[in-house]
């Protein structure tokens, strides 16, 4: 399916996405050992892992387009953070990678669309 054919994705859909993705983030950190590393891990993980789906619902009911694009920035650079916890669970070898891929791969897209509302609004505001 092309672009043009992909359906709208609606604020409302991406917040569910967003709050799927917090809910799998959960899953994965109760997964994890309770050795230092892995008590520790979790508790990052679901601090970044979770963050996104309330700030983008926060930037859906933002006061300014500065508010929004704070927000979203916000969003983004918790996704950022998961990524990275993500990678550092896989090369540590804390979970298997097939229980891994699929967040991987959700966070990558979630970054590519919060990332291009961010530029819109940016372009939107003259900035």
């Amino acid at each position: 399916m092309s672009e043009k054919e992909k359906p709208k994705l609606t604020p409302e859909a991406l917040e569910e996405r967003l709050i799927d993705f917090a809910v799998r983030i959960i899953a994965l950190a109760n997964r994890l050992s309770v050795t230092m590393a892995g008590k520790h891990i979790a508790g990052q993980i679901v601090r970044s892992g979770t963050s996104p789906a309330p700030n983008y619902s926060e930037s859906r009911s933002a006061e300014s387009r500065a508010d929004f694009i704070h927000k979203l920035r916000v969003a983004l650079k918790e996704l950022n953070e998961t990524h990275v916890w993500l990678r550092i669970i896989a090369k540590a070898g804390l979970l298997k990678p097939v229980l891994l891929t699929g967040l991987v791969n959700e966070c990558d897209e979630l970054k590519r669309i919060i990332g291009a509302s961010l530029q819109t609004a940016r372009l939107r505001s003259g900035k």
